[in-house]
């Protein structure tokens, strides 16, 4: 865990300090995991609160693989060109949630630009999959852009998952940088008509320290609100390899609570701000 971030230009402060995961739940989850071989994106990303989310019964999926069409200067994901969409991957989530005993569960996807419906059909059987082998276990799905589509958007809203989540990761002006082949404005288009297609819970989240102002991050923080947009996480990025865009500042615990006390001060109605958050963190609390 402590070499997610391997830049040597900033140094990293005492504040970003992971606690090694610990506790029965967590366990018994590391268990069943290796043994059925579940693919978790919680152990893939390397995230820093696996113990405290395991523990709390909640876990993150990623579904249509795990190569991207895109290649966002972010992320640790391996780009490249995709490999067949596998039809059985819904009731396998599905499976393994039943089987890790869930309570609430995150899924998300590469992007795959590559396909005519880009993914959205696979996206809807998993959600519906979910619902009919592990009925009481609870849904936040974090999708793509999708193009902005709406007719892609609309299989999500169909299906209706307690929340639904499109990260825009940073501010307007790095957006190019960061998410090479993504758009500031679509994202938060995306947002806007999740909650116009009546869809009760919508959220995003942003990566901070990429080299962004304070006032580029309060301007948007208030564009997502003015999307209508109930939950936002604000976390530091760390960088995952060498090859990825470098850390430029760590922020301050006292820098996330302002940003954290604007967001509410706006009126979302859950708001997750610390150097740690990540954008699952805290998500079984996210669908009241």
């Amino acid at each position: 865990m402590e070499n997610l971030v391997q830049d040597t230009t900033v140094q990293k402060p005492k504040w970003i300090r992971v606690k090694l995961p610990t506790g029965k739940n967590y366990r018994e989850l590391r268990t069943l995991v290796d043994k059925y071989k579940l693919n978790t994106i919680c152990q893939s990303g390397s995230c820093p609160n696996m113990g405290e989310c395991w523990g709390e019964g909640t876990a993150t999926f990623m579904i249509l693989g795990n190569i991207c069409t895109r290649s966002c200067g972010f992320c640790g994901v391996k780009t490249g060109k995709p490999l067949d969409v596998n039809w059985d991957e819904p009731e396998k989530v599905a499976r393994s949630i039943k089987l890790m005993k869930i309570k609430h569960a995150v899924l998300t996807s590469v992007d795959r630009d590559d396909l005519k419906d880009m993914g959205s059909i696979l996206w809807g059987e998993t959600v519906n999959a979910v619902r009919r082998i592990s009925p009481g276990t609870t849904m936040e799905t974090l999708i793509p852009d999708f193009q902005g589509l709406t007719k892609h958007i609309d299989r999500l809203v169909e299906v209706a998952p307690e929340v639904i989540s499109h990260n825009m990761e940073t501010v307007k002006r790095l957006t190019r940088e960061v998410r090479i082949q993504a758009k500031y404005e679509r994202s938060l288009e995306v947002l806007r008509y999740l909650k116009e297609a009546g869809q009760r819970r919508t959220k995003t989240g942003m990566m901070l320290g990429l080299g962004e102002t304070k006032d580029e991050v309060f301007q948007t923080i208030e564009d997502i609100r003015n999307a209508n947009v109930d939950v936002i996480t604000l976390g530091q990025y760390l960088q995952p390899t060498k090859k990825h865009l470098p850390v430029k500042k760590f922020i301050t615990p006292e820098e996330f609570d302002e940003f954290g006390d604007f967001a509410r001060s706006l009126g979302f109605r859950h708001v997750e701000s610390s150097p740690l958050v990540r954008s699952s963190y805290h998500a079984e609390k996210h669908i009241h």
